[in-house]
């Protein structure tokens, strides 16, 4: 009776690391941030490659800064997603240097089709490339933070939304800026049936 005792006793020793492990975390959320660190290594280890191809001081600027800024913020997630615990440096906030503002109208130019070898890529390619890396992650990001129940790697996922989102709109300005992301707009009778076809509803619930 004595040792089946014990062999409970060590049976439970041992499983109590995975039982605190497994009320801390969520299966969904494991595979989700898998997927996303996934994602963030794709995008590093793509900037290495851009960083050596893009011709542009300015380009480069960019992915260098920001494959640093993302490098932090994948170690970052890595430790919370480790830990369950604040990590030892919290998310930043990314600031971007371009200006605000856009280019309006298209201008015309040769149609586009794909480069046949790597040595016709230009920086317009990179940045496209660039886009589409923090464009993808931006949603992915979100929709691993919707129904996480770890709160700190929530927290560290959620925060993590807006900056892949100033990335983006630093690089589509970047792009908009040499004429590689042209904005068309509207007839302007068009544009102001669309703007003013909503109106304010009436506050509910409130007390004036």
């Amino acid at each position: 009776m004595q040792n089946q005792n014990m062999n409970v006793n060590q049976l439970g020793n041992q499983m109590q690391p995975n039982q605190a492990i497994s009320t801390n975390r969520g299966g969904h959320e494991l595979i989700d941030t898998h997927e996303v660190l996934s994602c963030m290594i794709n995008m590093l280890e793509q900037y290495q490659l851009y960083d050596q191809h893009i011709q542009d001081p300015e380009l480069k600027s960019i992915v260098q800064r920001q494959s640093a800024f993302a490098t932090q913020l994948y170690n970052t997630i890595v430790e919370s997603f480790q830990t369950g615990q604040k990590p030892t440096v919290s998310t930043q906030v990314y600031n971007m240097t371009q200006n605000h503002q856009f280019e309006y109208g298209m201008k015309p130019g040769q149609p586009k089709k794909p480069k046949s070898s790597v040595s016709e890529l230009t920086d317009e390619c990179f940045s496209s490339f660039m886009l589409e890396h923090t464009k993808s992650l931006s949603p992915l990001l979100a929709t691993t933070a919707l129904e996480m129940t770890n709160p700190v790697l929530r927290r560290v996922l959620a925060d993590s939304v807006p900056n892949f989102i100033e990335m983006s709109y630093e690089i589509s300005l970047y792009q908009n800026k040499h004429g590689y992301y042209q904005v068309p707009q509207l007839m302007e009778q068009d544009e102001q049936l669309l703007l003013n076809s909503y109106t304010k509803a009436p506050q509910q619930g409130m007390t004036h």
